[in-house]
């Protein structure tokens, strides 16, 4: 494996302790936040939406609804991912207008790619769209984890939430949108015991079958 990459990858881990006092300034919080909106999504939809927290009093509710977990509150910011609860095809047709733009395309030009966007999400039930769409966006999270490491920016996703409670915070309770996944970017506290914990992992042997 590259170096660069390998020594990201085994420095990281799940942040428990961060050191309140550190922040992570602006252009890295947005190279982050970059390298998040490039990750890829089926079909191309992106169905989701994050919220960047930095509020202290924000960041208290929150933590009161992750059972007073200190990364909500000791992080320099929250990402929350939120994901469409349903694709419609008012969503599908915002997004086939980005192409449009984008793409310097005509509306005809889409039409069979219209058809196929709305034949792979509008009939999916209820349970299947809400596992679909969290797929996407643990795509998303992926990236900020990765690219956060090769940073050396400290993050930790978490899915320990009320997520009604959530939805009510972040005032999303009646929208389309529901969270689903957060992590808290920063860095360390030196008081941060698994820092140092060696990682456990499946060797490639056991994970990966060759064919």
């Amino acid at each position: 494996m590259n170096k660069i990459i390998s020594s990201a990858l085994n420095w990281r881990y799940a942040t428990k302790l961060f050191n309140p006092d550190k922040k992570v300034s602006n252009s890295d919080l947005n190279a982050l936040l970059e390298a998040t909106r490039l990750a890829p999504s089926s079909l191309g939809l992106q169905p989701w939406k994050a919220f960047v927290i930095s509020n202290k009093e924000v960041r208290q509710k929150l933590k009161a609804a992750a059972w007073n977990q200190p990364q909500v509150s000791d992080a320099s910011h929250l990402v929350i991912f939120t994901t469409l609860k349903r694709v419609t095809e008012t969503y599908i047709d915002s997004y086939l207008n980005k192409v449009l733009e984008i793409r310097n395309q005509k509306k005809e030009d889409v039409e069979g790619y219209k058809k196929m966007l709305l034949g792979g999400t509008v009939g999916k039930s209820s349970d299947e769209m809400k596992a679909w769409t969290a797929r996407q966006t643990y795509i998303a999270l992926g990236f900020l984890l990765e690219t956060a490491a090769l940073m050396k920016i400290d993050a930790c996703p978490m899915e320990g939430f009320d997520t009604a409670q959530f939805d009510k915070i972040l005032g999303i309770d009646a929208s389309e949108y529901t969270t689903v996944v957060m992590a808290a970017v920063g860095y360390r506290n030196d008081d941060d015991k698994y820092a140092t914990v060696p990682k456990v992992r499946f060797c490639k042997e056991e994970l990966f079958i060759q064919i």
